[in-house]
C-alpha cells in the first residue's frame, strides 16, 4: 500500500463533468494554480490552508499576504549568535620555541683573576 504524502495547501475545483483536487506545497504555487482552474473554467474553486481555513474564489487574495513561505535557509531563528571564538595558537610541546631572542647588549670577554 503506497503512503500518501500530506501536502500544505489543498486546491480543489469542479466542472461539469468531475472535480480536481490538488496538493501543492506553498502558498504562491497554491493560488497560481487557482487562478488557472478558474481560467479554465472550473467552478466552486477553493484553496485549503494548513490551518484549515478554507478560502472561496473571491478570497483568494487574504492568501497571500497572510501565510509567506520561506524555504528553509530563509527562515530565521530567534536565537542569539553566538561570538566566534578566539583563535588560539597551538603549542607542540616536544618542539622548541621558535620566539626569537631578545637583544641583549654584550660586555665583552669577562676577565677571571
Amino acid at each position: 500500500m503506497a503512503r500518501t504524502a500530506r501536502v500544505p495547501y489543498l486546491v480543489s475545483g469542479t466542472k461539469e463533468y468531475g472535480s480536481s483536487n490538488l496538493g501543492r506545497d506553498n502558498a504562491t504555487v497554491a493560488l497560481r494554480l487557482a487562478h488557472k482552474l478558474l481560467r479554465d473554467g472550473y467552478m466552486d474553486v477553493r484553496v485549503c490552508t494548513p490551518c484549515g481555513r478554507v478560502l472561496q474564489a473571491d478570497e483568494l487574495g487574504e492568501l497571500k499576504p497572510q501565510e509567506s513561505d520561506m524555504a528553509k535557509g530563509q527562515q530565521r531563528g530567534n536565537r542569539e549568535t553566538k561570538k566566534p571564538k578566539k583563535d588560539k595558537a597551538k603549542v607542540i610541546a616536544a618542539a622548541p620555541s621558535r620566539k626569537d631572542a631578545a637583544w641583549q647588549p654584550d660586555f665583552g670577554p669577562a676577565k677571571k683573576k
